[in-house]
């Protein structure tokens, strides 16, 4: 966000992944699709995904997986994972990394462990989709910039796809109303209507917030 000349009257920042680029299996975005293990936003710079991995220690792979994504299950994935990487053994697909998460949920009770593999896979993409590109630290950025783009007046408002996102947002808001740098802010996220998740299963994890700049 680049600060206007007045300001804009209106802000609307939708930080979801584009559902063209989720269903590219070229892209490596999704789990449900074999493909390279790539989750750059922008395929032409930066390391992918299967880069990323090689780089870390188990520790920092832990650490990612619960600050991105809450994983409840990180520690067991990350020491699956980089037990497959001592051996020499690469993680170059999607297909690759599913299934070493599967493997790391074995010790799951049957009739929970598929449920449970679903989100864990969810999660351990998300977090490393959000490492590579930087998106907290873009998102970290915005909000900073936020204000300064609104005139007095002017509303924003932010949609969210998952918890850290959410919790960002929700604190940035909450302490420009506290300084006076907004003059109102949601009191609570908006969420997707039961009808609209019907017509698009996509919704069913967005957060609205808004805020007014004062």
């Amino acid at each position: 966000v680049a600060e206007a000349a007045g300001g804009f009257d209106f802000v609307l920042a939708d930080l979801g992944v584009s559902s063209m680029q989720i269903d590219n299996p070229d892209r490596g975005f999704s789990y449900k699709t074999d493909g390279p293990l790539d989750l750059r936003l922008d395929p032409s710079r930066g390391m992918t995904a299967a880069e990323r991995l090689k780089e870390l220690d188990e520790e920092e792979l832990i650490g990612m997986l619960v600050e991105n994504s809450d994983e409840p299950y990180a520690q067991e994935i990350a020491r699956r994972v980089m037990r497959e990487l001592r051996l020499g053994n690469e993680i170059a697909t999607t297909t690759r990394l599913r299934e070493l998460i599967e493997e790391a949920l074995a010790f799951l009770p049957q009739a929970e462990r598929k449920e449970a593999v679903k989100k864990s896979c969810q999660r351990s993409f998300q977090a490393l989709r959000i490492d590579i590109n930087s998106e907290f630290e873009v998102l970290y950025s915005f909000l900073d910039k936020l204000p300064g783009a609104l005139k007095p007046g002017g509303r924003a408002a932010i949609l969210t796809f998952h918890s850290g996102e959410d919790r960002l947002v929700k604190k940035a808001f909450k302490e420009g109303k506290k300084a006076g740098v907004y003059s109102e802010i949601s009191g609570d996220v908006i969420r997707p209507t039961p009808e609209e998740c019907v017509k698009n299963g996509r919704a069913r994890s967005t957060k609205l917030r808004w805020a007014i700049r004062a």
